[in-house]
């Protein structure tokens, strides 16, 4: 087998390979004489078929399983001879498409190498971590709030109407065409108007309304509403108003926290202090880590593959243009192509995506199973009803556990570069905090 480098610029590698038909024979004869115990043929007792016979009958198939595994071969054994590392797959020909049995192949492989990552002296680097402490001001605020969600209601005055906000406890019955159908009839129904729990227009028509009143709300179903025999079609609904009822926000006492699991306020208190400046604390590590990617951005520097940057802006441009085009689902649309700022943030990505994968591979970063299983778990969240289904199809996709997988592993290996990096805390407000965080979406 021979392999003679044909180009060798920056990054840029390729590869003439040559597997004689000698070789490819002597494969040939491996993968029969493996076999051969194991064969069976009219005439011959188990494992005595001579290999003659056996090549003649099977020679021909296995030939290209030979082929490939003597190309897989040389590629593996150049790659691990020359230390290099492709970027993306190795772009792989063959070039005598007119070969026939007893010739040579002859096969060319181009890739782009990856870089050598330069050493970085992560104690070179300061960064500043924002620490926020839960403000009297911002815990009274999550109080009320709390309060608001464990509201009651109680009846307005007789004769008062009914406002946005209130709760209106209704009889009604619906029908469409003149005829009811399933599920569009309730009994002493609790609405709370504004809420949205209802088809759209259809609480706006309470509005205004007195208990002891009957009101004749008229809709359309959605086009996309989940009953198709309803999807799209008017209906009436008849509604008698028994109760108008206004919110009155729970009394912010003991008794509100033990209804939030806490032993008295003072433990809820505590309780929401320590939430608040864990998400503070969560918006000043995304506020340490851009500037941590900044200073690496400024300080290292080596070649990019070109494949890489490519791929990386295309699909920048691709999200992009979906985002400023939602309603295009699909992608069925003309190519895009990427600007030169779209290229640009490919540099940046792609650089920083190699420095972070070196260093985290150097200082043996791990993402364990307990932290994926947790990380699809999370996921499958956002799916009520088909968590089970997302947690197998992810088990099953390579591709969908390397994108779950890829941010833990950033993400670790930022924690790491913070423990050796001169990281100092500055007390700062809750909106100067914000403010930095309005400065990151900006960029």
């Amino acid at each position: 087998m021979q392999v003679t480098e044909t180009l060798n610029d920056g990054l840029k590698r390729g590869y003439s390979i040559v597997v004689t038909a000698n070789e490819l024979d002597e494969k040939v004869n491996e993968k029969l004489a493996e076999a051969q115990p194991d064969v069976e043929m009219k005439g011959f007792r188990k494992g005595k078929v001579p290999m003659a016979l056996l090549k003649k009958q099977f020679g021909q198939r296995l030939l290209g399983e030979a082929m490939q595994e003597a190309i897989d071969g040389a590629m593996n054994k150049h790659f691990e001879d020359s230390g290099d590392r492709p970027a993306m797959q190795p772009e792989v020909k063959m070039t005598n498409e007119d070969w026939k049995e007893g010739d040579d192949v002859h096969v060319d492989m181009n890739y782009e190498a990856l870089p050598e990552i330069p050493e970085v002296d992560m104690k070179s680097i300061s960064l500043e971590k924002l620490v926020v402490k839960a403000e009297d001001e911002a815990v009274d605020e999550a109080l009320k709030n709390l309060a608001e969600t464990a509201q009651s209601f109680d009846d307005r005055k007789k004769g008062s109407k009914a406002k946005d906000g209130d709760q209106v406890v209704i009889d009604f019955v619906g029908k469409v065409d003149g005829e009811a159908f399933d599920g569009g009839a309730a009994e002493d129904y609790p609405l709370v108007l504004g809420s949205n729990s209802f088809i759209p227009g259809f609480e706006d028509q309470l509005v205004g309304a007195k208990a002891g009143e009957e009101v004749e709300v008229k809709v359309t179903f959605p086009e996309e509403y989940g009953a198709a025999n309803l999807a799209g079609k008017d209906a009436v609904f008849s509604c008698t108003v028994k109760a108008v009822k206004a919110p009155k926000a729970a009394e912010i006492d003991d008794e509100l926290a033990t209804k939030f699991g806490a032993e008295d306020l003072a433990g809820l208190k505590g309780q929401i202090s320590e939430r608040l400046e864990a998400e503070y604390a969560g918006a000043a590590r995304a506020v340490m880590k851009r500037a941590l990617l900044d200073a690496l951005d400024e300080k290292v520097n080596f070649d990019l593959p070109e494949s890489l940057v490519k791929a990386e802006a295309g699909q920048i441009a691709h999200q992009l243009w979906h985002e400023e085009n939602p309603d295009v689902e699909g992608h069925d649309h003309p190519e895009i192509e990427p600007t030169d700022e779209h290229t640009k943030l490919a540099e940046r990505r792609v650089k920083l995506g190699l420095l972070l994968a070196e260093l985290g591979q150097k200082a043996e970063v791990q993402v364990s199973d307990a932290e994926m299983t947790q990380a699809i778990m999370n996921q499958a969240r956002q799916y009520p009803g088909q968590e089970r289904q997302f947690f197998e199809f992810v088990q099953q996709n390579a591709q969908m556990q390397q994108q779950i997988r890829a941010p833990l592993f950033e993400d670790k290996v930022v924690d790491y570069v913070f423990e050796l990096a001169k990281v100092k805390e500055k007390e700062v407000s809750k909106d100067d905090l914000q403010k930095a965080i309005e400065k990151l979406e900006e960029e």
